[in-house]
């Protein structure tokens, strides 16, 4: 814990019965309202040059120019932040998450100070390209409490995508977290493994499975090098596959709560009570699971989760299966574009 905790100090910023998902507390309090202030507060503290490079108009081509690769991008990163812009940058971004989700975006973003320890090559080739104040914030139209706009902060690993109509948080896709190195090995009491539960339920799943669930859930022992529609503004639509979850034992059962939750409690209270209440009026009887890859640590695999209100992927296959990439995204539309509209 004290070597997870020096690692961010580098930063700049029971029983599923009928598998029913249990709802975030009903007093949570609108992250829309929230997200207004902060972004408000956000463009309030920089100066006019960072606002315009900050700010964009909300039809604007880059409010779906979203990826998690370390390239160059549009908005205002946050090593151009000092003071009271950074702070103020730090508590927009705490907006848009939990505390738990917001510490795993700290996570995400300290591991590029763990690969510029760790590659090869000079020095400042290295810092170029791995710095853990390139996370860059873009607030597309008007933040206000009437109308419609949206923000995104976004860097090597991480992309957070927000819709905001009248004050209510409407969409919250692509939603994106990744970890390279996936595990950081300094020796006994020293070891970070961000994204581990995510990694760890999921096999356990496959673990417990009988032969003939075998046969459902895992679709390949090879598994595919990365995630499907990376980089694209909606999801891909092809029909689920693999195991339904009502066909899991209690114990597996029990196992796709914990990892649903792993995901779901990364976003605001709000946002995770609406994904939980489509989820359950979509049908759990309706998801699936599907395994691709290795069974064992360490070695390639892949897994997906999905429902008719929402796709889970999974791939970690780089680097000797120790670089993960991980995203939520919204079958009915990302960005709160519906999907039938999106591919006229």
């Amino acid at each position: 814990m004290a070597y997870k905790k020096l690692l961010l100090s580098v930063l700049v910023v029971g029983a599923m019965g009928a598998l029913l998902l249990a709802r975030a507390p009903e007093d949570a309090k609108a992250s829309g309202e929230q997200m207004v202030a902060a972004a408000r507060g956000y463009l309030a503290a920089l100066s006019e040059d960072q606002k315009a490079r900050t700010t964009f108009g909300y039809d604007d081509a880059e409010r779906l120019n979203w990826h998690f690769v370390p390239r160059e991008r549009k908005g205002l990163p946050l090593k151009d932040l000092e003071g009271e812009a950074l702070v103020a940058a730090k508590n927009f971004i705490a907006s848009g998450l939990s505390e738990t989700g917001y510490s795993q975006a700290l996570d995400v973003m300290s591991l590029e100070e763990v690969l510029y320890l760790l590659e090869g090559g000079e020095r400042e080739v290295r810092r170029e390209r791995r710095d853990p104040g390139k996370y860059y914030i873009s607030v597309f139209g008007e933040p206000a409490m009437e109308g419609t706009w949206g923000w995104r902060v976004e860097g090597h690993h991480l992309s957070l995508n927000y819709s905001i109509t009248d004050g209510e948080v409407v969409a919250t896709t692509p939603e994106f977290f990744g970890a390279n190195p996936a595990l950081v090995d300094a020796g006994p009491e020293r070891k970070i493994r961000v994204l581990a539960a995510e990694e760890d339920l999921a096999r356990q799943i496959l673990k417990l499975a009988t032969p003939e669930q075998e046969k459902q859930m895992w679709i390949e022992k090879q598994a595919p090098d990365d995630l499907r529609g990376g980089g694209e503004a909606q999801p891909p639509t092809t029909k689920p596959v693999g195991i339904p979850v009502s066909k899991l034992s209690p114990d597996q059962k029990k196992l796709m709560q914990e990892l649903l939750s792993e995901y779901l409690k990364n976003m605001p209270q709000d946002v995770e009570r609406d994904r939980r209440r489509r989820i359950n009026e979509a049908g759990l009887e309706n998801i699936y699971f599907a395994w691709w890859g290795s069974a064992e640590p360490n070695e390639r695999h892949a897994y997906r989760v999905q429902g008719p209100a929402f796709l889970i992927e999974y791939n970690n296959t780089q680097n000797n299966a120790n670089h993960l990439h991980t995203n939520w995204r919204d079958p009915a539309g990302d960005f709160n574009v519906p999907i039938e509209k999106a591919s006229r």
